[in-house]
């Protein structure tokens, strides 16, 4: 029997290595072509969410907000489309009009459709400042309107950009935009919709106070005023003149970071507006340890004793114990949605009195340091929890009826942390909100965090800018495939 040659493979190693590099190129390719087309896909054609931190697009207080609505609510976008930022207006509506159907959302373009938008004009005539009006958010709710101005809805920063001319010697800039307040704009239009009238706060001054028109200074208020205009609660200076009390309109008083005494007539006002079963914020700072307001005796009758001392955490302290960043909460509304840590400055401790009487207002503890606090002056006490926050309500009384309703107080032993810089800090904007909603019993308003500034943004790109993406992810890159295809096969071929 005669040998045979032994057969070759029908491919060599170096062919076997080429099919192999190709069928894996192949693949990566493909999967890069669908993860891109996915991303986009979610990026720009399918809802908007609103932070890449979460998949909720809308915060849980708006929720609550939309869930009050029982009328019928129309949103008009008087909006030229090829704005910069109508998509994202347009998306953030239709994420109310979602979450509740009795919202209808249409746009006017102004540029294109001159008719539709002489009638808007005509229908709203009397909310329009002036023919030259444009980019127009409006809510009407039975004939009720609110008009709020797209401009306002971006806060832009200017910054300087490289000149395209090398030998251009001067400076060029541009703006661009840094926070979106679409949800607090919306939120804060429905609100005044749901009510007929504001809420009414005032604010006490002329005691070093902070200003509510501060907004340049780190301890100015005005971002507070702003938290409680989007609660839909209207703030404004209370100077005492005479013999006059406290407002009988006024649903809210805040006493906020006094660094001297309050004059005994002011107090005696302030016990009596308590009594008659008024709501009451009061925000101690650092500077009231020195220079005691008078608030001190009047807070002890309601079961709580401000500590002549200033509470240091230094297992929790962003600041080399000038601060003190707060995770233990107690049980109550205030506190019982907060998601984030609070940061307060040089805190003085708020205890609840022990052996309340029966029929003593009810004392809450909001939040308190951790089990290693220390006192500042008093170093002699050992390591201690100490409560910074308290809130006080005396529950309603069989046979007594008060004017204004049944007391509650919140008093925290910081005013800084909701000043214009540490309001922003952890969830010290969310106690503020929770806080002026529980003291006005609000409770619809507290469940969850608040509406705030977006500062994340999806692409905006021209339609120059579009089309060659279009040509790059259409043509490019399957191009690209097919081209590397024809050069393996070319390959393989010889």
């Amino acid at each position: 029997m005669s040998d045979h040659p032994k057969s070759k493979p029908s491919f060599s190693v170096a062919s076997r290595w080429r099919i192999g590099f190709d069928v894996v190129l192949r693949t990566v390719l493909v999967l890069a072509v669908v993860v891109m087309a996915n991303y986009l896909g979610a990026k720009f054609f399918h809802r908007f969410y609103l932070s890449s931190q979460t998949q909720v697009q809308l915060s849980s207080r708006t929720l609550a907000v939309l869930r009050s609505l029982t009328n019928r609510v129309d949103v008009t976008l008087y909006y030229d489309r090829k704005a910069d930022f109508y998509p994202t207006i347009v998306a953030l509506l239709n994420e109310y009009s979602a979450a509740n159907p009795k919202i209808f959302v249409r746009t006017v373009d102004y540029v294109r459709d001159a008719g539709a938008a002489e009638m808007v004009k005509e229908k709203y005539r009397q909310f329009f400042n002036s023919q030259s009006d444009k980019d127009l958010v409006i809510f009407d709710c039975a004939g009720r309107v609110k008009i709020f101005p797209g401009a306002a809805l971006t806060k832009y920063q200017t910054r300087q950009v490289p000149a395209k001319d090398p030998q251009q010697k001067e400076l060029e800039f541009e703006r661009h935009p840094v926070a979106f307040n679409g949800e607090l704009a919306f939120t804060s239009m429905l609100l005044a919709l749901a009510n007929p009238q504001p809420l009414m706060a005032y604010f006490l001054q002329e005691h070093g106070e902070p200003s509510l028109a501060d907004f340049k200074t780190d301890d100015g208020y005005q971002k507070f005023a702003s938290v409680l205009q989007q609660n839909y609660i209207t703030v404004t200076n209370l100077n005492w003149v005479g013999n006059a009390g406290v407002p009988l309109d006024c649903n809210l008083l805040v006493i906020a970071g006094p660094d001297h005494a309050l004059l005994e007539p002011e107090l005696q006002k302030i016990d009596q507006y308590l009594r008659e079963g008024g709501r009451l914020l009061i925000l101690l700072g650092y500077a009231s340890q020195l220079h005691p307001t008078g608030l001190e005796p009047i807070l002890q009758t309601w079961g709580v004793t401000v500590l002549n001392d200033i509470a240091v955490d230094a297992e929790h302290t962003k600041f080399k114990g000038y601060d003190v960043v707060v995770d233990q909460f107690g049980k109550h509304p205030v506190v019982n949605s907060l998601s984030a840590q609070l940061q307060v400055y040089l805190p003085r401790p708020i205890l609840k009195n022990p052996n309340l009487p029966a029929n003593a207002p009810e004392v809450d503890e909001l939040f308190a340091t951790s089990a290693g606090a220390t006192l500042l002056a008093n170093r002699s006490e050992p390591p201690h929890t100490y409560p910074l926050a308290c809130a006080i309500e005396q529950k309603p009384v069989a046979g007594n009826t008060n004017p204004r309703g049944n007391t509650r107080i919140i008093v925290v032993g910081d005013s800084k942390f909701l000043g214009n810089t540490w309001i922003e800090s952890g969830g010290n904007r969310d106690f503020l909100n929770a806080s002026v909603n529980w003291l006005c019993d609000r409770p619809f308003l507290l469940e969850g965090i608040g509406p705030r500034p977006v500062t994340e943004f999806r692409l905006l790109i021209t339609h120059h800018q579009k089309r060659q993406l279009g040509w790059l992810l259409l043509g490019a890159l399957p191009g690209g495939v097919l081209v590397l295809g024809w050069l393996v096969w070319l390959v393989r071929r010889k």
